[in-house]
Formats: structure tokens, C-alpha cells, sequence
């Protein structure tokens, strides 16, 4: 185990950021400038993949599909003020601290933590609330949501388990709050629908 902060980052972690950051220092520079931006330009991907599931919803669904396409943002929002509250309590340091090199360019400041990556939190986050939309467009988002993650290792931010840490972090809230938090939305607009829908026990699925 290696010590950062208070938290012991598991050898096999540590052994796959080297040689990840190892590849990425030998990359092309062009390479690198796309890894480095790479990850922000997925996130809104994923969040364009969203809009394009959630709108026909909003438009012509049934209250259900209505109040998941509702909910499902504020289900995003709160998987990453877990990821938040996650980082106070392990506050692991960023691998790029002891790196002599990082295509990155920099670290993030002290008490930034690295456990869990936020950024593959709100992509797990997003792709989970795609695919509850749509299938077709959660087939996209989750390698998306993936590469995303992947991006943070590369460029010498996370290690590999702070971004598989958040990847399935945001994904669980996501998936088990949407429906719990839709149930009363559902009702809600049932109520003012002049013809309601039954509700489905469960979101359906195209």
C-alpha cells in the first residue's frame, strides 16, 4: 500500500497509474491535447445524449416517462454531491503529486481529493439516466461514460480506482433514485392528465 493523505491507495492502483501515465507522457503532443480535453467534451456528449432521450419523453410520454425524464437530472446532481461528501471522508491525494510528470500540465491543489473522480461520477451518472430513457442512446453513452473515466487516468489525475469508484458510484444513484424519486412526480402529473396512464411499477423501456 502507498500512504497519500489518510487514505492507503490499494499497490495494484498505484502500479496501473504508472504504467498508464508511463504510455500517455510517450503519446504525440496532439494526443495528448485531445486526452486533456477530452473529458470535459465527453461530459457534455453525454449530457446532449440525454436531452436527445428525455425530449421526446417530456413531449409525448405518459406520466411516468415524463417524471423520470424530470428526475433523472436532479438524480445526476446528487450522485455527484455524494462524490463530494465521499472526498471528505477518504481524502486520498492526488496521484499527480508524486509524478514527475503528468499530461495534465498541472495538479489539482491540495485538498482537491482524488477518491472519488467526480468527473466519472457525473459520467456514470448521465449514461445510467440515458439508458433509462433509451437503450439505443444508453448503449452509446455508457462506452462514452467509460472512455470519460479513462481520460483521468491518462493524464495523470486519478488513479484507476478513483474513476472505477465513481463511474459505478454515479451509476447506482442514478438507477435506484430516479425511479424511488419519479413514483410521486408520477402521481403528480397523473393527477392532471385528463386521461392518466396506469403506472408501471418499474421505468419502462424503449
Amino acid at each position: 500500500m502507498v500512504q497519500t493523505g489518510r487514505t492507503d491507495v490499494p499497490d495494484i492502483s498505484v502500479e496501473w497509474y504508472r504504467e498508464i501515465t508511463e504510455v500517455a507522457d510517450s503519446t504525440p503532443a496532439p494526443v495528448q491535447w485531445f486526452a486533456v480535453h477530452f473529458t470535459e467534451a465527453a461530459i457534455l456528449l453525454l449530457g446532449a445524449l440525454f436531452l436527445f432521450a428525455a425530449a421526446p419523453r417530456l413531449l409525448r410520454g405518459r406520466p411516468w416517462d415524463r417524471a423520470v425524464a424530470l428526475v433523472a437530472p436532479v438524480t445526476v446532481v446528487l450522485a455527484y454531491a455524494c462524490s463530494e461528501a465521499l472526498k471528505t471522508v477518504f481524502d486520498e491525494a492526488r496521484p499527480c503529486r508524486g509524478a514527475a510528470t503528468v499530461v495534465a500540465g498541472h495538479c489539482p491543489p491540495v485538498g482537491d481529493w482524488s477518491f472519488p473522480s467526480n468527473h466519472a461520477t457525473i459520467a456514470g451518472a448521465l449514461a445510467a439516466a440515458t439508458l433509462l430513457l433509451s437503450r439505443r442512446l444508453g448503449l452509446i453513452a455508457a462506452p462514452l461514460a467509460l472512455l470519460a473515466a479513462l481520460s483521468r487516468v491518462f493524464v495523470g489525475v486519478h488513479y484507476p480506482h478513483d474513476v472505477a469508484a465513481g463511474l459505478i458510484l454515479g451509476a447506482l444513484v442514478t438507477l435506484a433514485g430516479t425511479p424511488l424519486i419519479a413514483r410521486p412526480v408520477a402521481d403528480l402529473l397523473a393527477r392532471h392528465t385528463t386521461h392518466p396512464d396506469r403506472l408501471p411499477a418499474t421505468a419502462d423501456q424503449p
